[in-house]
Order: C-alpha cells, then sequence, then structure tokens
C-alpha cells in the first residue's frame, strides 16, 4: 500500500515538474520573440570608422550584440585595418579560452564583421561610429568626406573624449544627425557610455542613438556637450591638481596616490591613473581645453606634465612617467 502511496506521490511530483517546466519553456520563447522583435527595431546595418584601441571594441561589441545584419569596420589604411582585425580575433579567442564565449558564438561575431578600407562601403549604413585619432583636424576631413558618401538618413556619432561634437556636427552637413557616443576603455569590459547631444541634435534621432548603446549591453547616460562631457570633466582636472601637488612638493606620488585609494575608495591613484592613461593623452586634452576656455580656472596644464611629455616620458607605454613601468605593470615612483 504504502509503494502505491510512493509512486502515485512521485507521479503527480513529475507532472507538477513538467507543468513548471513547460510554463518556463514557454515564458522563454515568449522572452525570445519579444527580443526578437525588439532587435528588429534597431540599427540594421553599423559601421565603425577607426580601429585602434576604442574603435576595435567598440566594432566587437557591436558585433557581440547579435542585433545588425551587418558590421562594417573601416579603416583608411590596410595595415591598420589588418592590425584592428587582429586586435578583434585576439580578444574573441582569448574570450573562448576563458570559457566566456562559445565557439560557435565567436565564429558568428567575426563572421559579421566586414572589413574594408573603402569609404563607399559605408554608404547604406545606418549608424556610423568614428573612433579616429584625437584629432580636429582628422576628425573635420572625415566627416566632411563621408558626409558626401553615407545616404541622407545616416546617423554619425562621434566617440571623441574630450573634442567639440557641435564643431564636428556642422561639418558634416547633418548636424541633427550627429551625436557623441564616447565609450570607455576597454570597451568589452566597461559598462559606460555618455551619450551627448549638441542643440542641433533632433531629439528622436537622440534617442535613437540612446537606445543603441543601451541595447549592445551597456549603461547609458546622457550629457550636453561640455568640455570633457561628464566623466573627463570631472577626472581629468582631478588628475592635474594632484600634478599641481607634485609641483608645489606639497606631497610625494606615493604619499597621493595611497591618500585617494584609501581615503577616497578610488581603485588606483590620480597620478597612477594619469600613467595609465598616457601622459601624452592627458597633455592634449588639458592643452586644448586652456586655448578654448582660457577663462576657466579648472583647465590648466601643471609645469611637471608638460616637461615629462617634452622628454618623452609618456606613462605605461614608454615605461616612464610618474611611475617606472615594465609592461603592464606598475614599479616604483620615479625618483
Amino acid at each position: 500500500h504504502s509503494f502505491i502511496q510512493l509512486k502515485s506521490h512521485i507521479q503527480n511530483l513529475i507532472m507538477l515538474i513538467s507543468s513548471k517546466c513547460t510554463k518556463v519553456l514557454r515564458n522563454f520563447h515568449r522572452f525570445t520573440y519579444l527580443s526578437t522583435q525588439t532587435r528588429q527595431k534597431s540599427f540594421d546595418s553599423v559601421a565603425v570608422a577607426g580601429l585602434g584601441l576604442m574603435g576595435h571594441g567598440i566594432c566587437q561589441v557591436a558585433a557581440s550584440s547579435g542585433l545588425h545584419s551587418s558590421v562594417i569596420a573601416f579603416e583608411a589604411q590596410q595595415q591598420f585595418l589588418d592590425k584592428g582585425k587582429y586586435r578583434i580575433e585576439a580578444s574573441v579567442s582569448k574570450m573562448v579560452d576563458k570559457g566566456k564565449l562559445e565557439g560557435e558564438e565567436a565564429d558568428r561575431i567575426l563572421s559579421s564583421i566586414i572589413y574594408t578600407t573603402d569609404p563607399s562601403d559605408l554608404a547604406n549604413s545606418d549608424f556610423v561610429v568614428e573612433a579616429i585619432i584625437e584629432n580636429m583636424d582628422l576628425k573635420k576631413e572625415f566627416y566632411s568626406s563621408i558626409g558626401n558618401v553615407c545616404k541622407p538618413e545616416t546617423i554619425f556619432a562621434s566617440n571623441t573624449s574630450s573634442l567639440s561634437i557641435t564643431e564636428m556636427a556642422e561639418l558634416s552637413g547633418r548636424p541633427d544627425k550627429f551625436v557623441g557616443v564616447h565609450f570607455f576603455n576597454p570597451v568589452q569590459l566597461m559598462k559606460l557610455v555618455e551619450v551627448i547631444r549638441t542643440e542641433h541634435t533632433d531629439a528622436a534621432i537622440f534617442d535613437q542613438a540612446f537606445q543603441w548603446a543601451e541595447d549592445i549591453g551597456k549603461v547609458a547616460v546622457k550629457c550636453g556637450d561640455t568640455p570633457g562631457f561628464i566623466v573627463n570633466r570631472l577626472l581629468v582636472p582631478s588628475l592635474m591638481q594632484a600634478m599641481l601637488m607634485v609641483d608645489r612638493n606639497e606631497a610625494s606620488i606615493k604619499d597621493i596616490d595611497l591618500s585617494l585609494k584609501l581615503g577616497a575608495g578610488h581603485p588606483m591613484g590620480p597620478l597612477h591613473l594619469a600613467d595609465y592613461i598616457g601622459l601624452d593623452t592627458c597633455y592634449y586634452i588639458v592643452k586644448g581645453w586652456t586655448e578654448k576656455y582660457p577663462k576657466e580656472p579648472a583647465f590648466v596644464v601643471p609645469e611637471i606634465l608638460e616637461e615629462m611629455v617634452q622628454r618623452g616620458d609618456l606613462g605605461r607605454k614608454t615605461g616612464k612617467g610618474f611611475y617606472n613601468w615594465s609592461g603592464e605593470k606598475r614599479g616604483d615612483p620615479v625618483a
């Protein structure tokens, strides 16, 4: 009798589990369907111009999202295109080796990217993200030329970290369809994207770009076209203040960094961070700001920064800055 009861209980339990599994599967298929419907509303074709440190990461993340029928990777010169392709392939391969990505998905990501040195291949892109070198003359030249190539509906977005979105927008021939999308390094890991609007940006276009940043798995924030946007507007002047303290011999490199780590909970100190970013990058950002906004007291170039850049001591990338470096490994402060 007890065996029959036990058997009955087991059968009821199996039916309950089966019912629950069916419900879960039904909800999963419904979620997948709704996800597909949402994804169809995103940009069909995305292009990334410039496959350097930031551009290759943006290209990889866009391809990984599965939102686009194609992701076009553009570089004007073959050698830089090849280097960018290698970076993407190496990054994807590393994720597979770490078990963070299945081989089949890795193949899909890599096969969805179209590499080209021909600007005309960008003609039918819905969204073009520019990530070329931080030089306004080069960016102006790019937008002046690409504006005549792309279809009128194409939206342009610059990944600049410090240059004026408005200036580029006005040269593009489509200022209402121009935004900033500022990613952070490494793009594959950093969640934040600052989406920048100018006084010319169409509200619907801005919303579309903002939604795209979220659709590809990032956390998007909104900002007007102010120097450095949110993060760099607050961060870079703080790095300069740390350098000014060194200029004035008010505290040592080690103690400044230690204080911000232990007193403010920062993962690394400001001078360590400046070395990691590149002292030349810090210098050119602030130099540009001081020339354009001479009355802004927060924008100042410390003497020590100018001297180090002139000497070629640029931090991690050259092996010497505020600290000695061996590859990615930071050593002791420079005496």
